[in-house]
């Protein structure tokens, strides 16, 4: 518990300015008593003398007591600020799972911007447990996102279902197959995803049919693990399919859709239930909406 109050500091920073206990007493509506026993409380606590006061002279203000007086001045506006913010003047954070966020994130501010142009928006990627934090604690007002880690604490509005894919060394033996199955795909060595959640969510597919993979290797990203798929050392497995057929080092594979149904996901604007009503979300929310209908 704190010994010192705000109402302290005003005290202290009023008699640096006037520098007069009486002058400051008058100026904050206190007694000159009052004021006084609050200064030399304050004193007593942090064990300094703030001001030198003498009879018949100014107050002088002590070298310790300039540098309190610089940081009570930059508390009380901080604390002015705190209470005269305005949440219309901070910018709406729209976060997104980082493996989507290159196909979404930047089309979907563009139109935020454009369809609401009297609110600023932020981007901001991350990974399903970082995401579902930052929307509790109200770092991010929106979550593009699988429902993966998101409790019945968060509102949502399905966007769209999304079929997975397995990426494919471009000689496998599967690679001429229009589609593939996970029973198909758990016959061979798997590269999965080392994303905490993700872990857990593809081994809960893999134990719902009985199947039990052997992960050959988790990458940290897309690109690495289309990179180790180019190279022979498994089949990816993802929800999100970039275009080409060559990873970054310039190895060739194969994209196939995983056609078994357990595998589709769907995906969701995720918001804290926890939220005060907001007018300005509903547009916004309505707009992102209006953009999965226009692209799938």
């Amino acid at each position: 518990m704190l010994s010192i109050t705000l109402r302290h500091y005003e005290y202290i920073v009023a008699v640096a300015e006037a520098r007069s206990v009486t002058a400051a007493a008058a100026r904050l509506h206190v007694s000159q008593p009052s004021l006084s026993v609050a200064i030399s409380r304050v004193e007593e606590i942090l064990g300094e003398r703030i001001f030198l006061r003498r009879k018949g002279s100014v107050i002088v203000v002590t070298p310790f007591g300039h540098r309190l007086v610089e940081r009570a001045r930059d508390l009380l506006a901080l604390a002015q600020q705190i209470e005269h913010s305005s949440e219309a003047s901070r910018p709406v954070v729209v976060g997104c799972f980082e493996d989507i966020a290159p196909w979404y994130l930047a089309p979907i501010l563009d139109l935020l911007q454009r369809q609401v142009p009297a609110q600023a928006f932020r981007g901001q990627e991350g990974r399903f447990a970082s995401l579902a934090r930052d929307l509790a604690e109200g770092k991010v007002d929106l979550a593009l996102s699988y429902d993966i880690g998101f409790d019945g604490g968060f509102e949502r509005v399905k966007l769209r279902t999304v079929v997975p894919v397995a990426f494919l060394p471009q000689r496998h033996p599967l690679a001429d197959q229009p589609s593939l199955t996970l029973e198909q795909i758990a016959e061979h060595p798997l590269i999965l995803s080392s994303e905490g959640l993700s872990v857990g969510y593809f081994q809960a597919l893999f134990d719902a049919l009985s199947l039990a993979p052997r992960i050959a290797h988790r990458a940290s990203s897309l690109e690495l693990m289309r990179s180790f798929v180019a190279h022979g050392m498994g089949v990816g497995i993802s929800y999100s399919n970039p275009p080409g057929r060559i990873s970054y080092d310039g190895g060739a594979l194969v994209t196939l859709p995983i056609s078994s149904p357990s595998a589709a996901a769907d995906l969701f604007l995720f918001w804290s239930g926890l939220r005060a009503e907001s007018p300005d979300l509903q547009p916004v929310v309505q707009a992102v909406a209006d953009f999965f209908r226009s692209v799938v």
